[in-house]
């Protein structure tokens, strides 16, 4: 499938080159908080990039002075008044939204332009590369309105990520990490100045788009896999069936013949 024309209420669309998208939170007014209309919009995002045979990248970033600053208070005040099953549902709508994006089969970037609290803390965590500008922050406020860290993903990917005592740090105290603290505990790859943050996560695009098609989306899946089987005779089983089915593809071939003759490979994921 080629690409297709993206229009959402709560998230804006580009392709600044081809096999890149961008998809920015688009509510700056209320910087850029979740609502049920953004956790859908997410899943529909990924779901339907997910059958474009030429995406590469996914980067993930946000309108205005904020990356995404969680749930939208305006409407977590109606939380209380739903039943545990009615909770339930909307918890499973907003992880809907996170886990379609982290499972989507080509790498997704935040770009993390400012604030990411709470649910947009989740959301950054859910990225495969996060980079930060200078003006970024993150919390996991969750406990500072009366909820758990355990939420959208954070208690699962904050630990692996960094020191899982200083994830408990930051779960319990709600405190906020600066963007030099966050480069220096591995919780961000990078940090750039504010108007480097798109043009360094398109540079970072650009060289997983010099890549193998196939060679990086089975990575991603083996690399997101072997984070939760519990043994490495288990990790060696999955790597092993990803180098099997990609040596049966062209760009293989294409790449040993490439590094005989001098030339950049022409990969074209079949």
């Amino acid at each position: 499938m080629t690409s297709t024309t993206l229009e959402f209420e709560t998230i804006a669309i580009d392709r600044p080159v081809d096999g890149v998208v961008v998809a920015t939170l688009n509510r700056p007014e209320r910087m850029n908080a979740q609502n049920n209309t953004m956790f859908r919009e997410l899943e529909t995002l990924a779901r339907t990039l997910k059958l474009e045979d030429d995406l590469r990248v996914l980067i993930l970033t946000g309108a205005g002075r904020a990356f995404c600053a969680g749930f939208d208070l305006e409407d977590a005040e109606t939380l209380t008044a739903l039943s545990p099953l009615g909770m339930l549902d909307q918890q499973e709508l907003a992880a809907r939204g996170l886990l379609a994006i982290r499972t989507l089969r080509v790498p997704v970037i935040a770009a993390v332009n400012g604030a990411a609290a709470g649910g947009g803390f989740s959301l950054s965590l859910a990225a495969d590369i996060r980079i930060a500008s200078t003006a970024a922050k993150f919390n996991a406020a969750f406990v500072k309105i009366g909820l758990t860290a355990g939420d959208l993903g954070c208690s699962w990917l904050l630990p692996r990520l960094i020191n899982p005592a200083l994830a408990n740090e930051i779960c319990y105290t709600g405190r906020i990490v600066g963007p030099e603290e966050a480069d220096r505990i591995g919780l961000v790859n990078k940090v750039v100045e504010p108007d480097q943050l798109l043009p360094e996560a398109l540079a970072m695009a650009e060289l997983i788009k010099a890549n193998s098609p196939g060679g990086v989306q089975l990575s991603k899946r083996a690399l997101q896999a072997n984070m939760e089987v519990s043994s490495y005779a288990a990790a060696l089983e999955l790597e092993n069936r990803g180098q099997a089915l990609l040596t049966r593809g062209k760009d293989m071939p294409e790449a040993l013949a490439a590094f005989k003759e001098k030339r950049a490979p022409k990969f074209t994921g079949e």
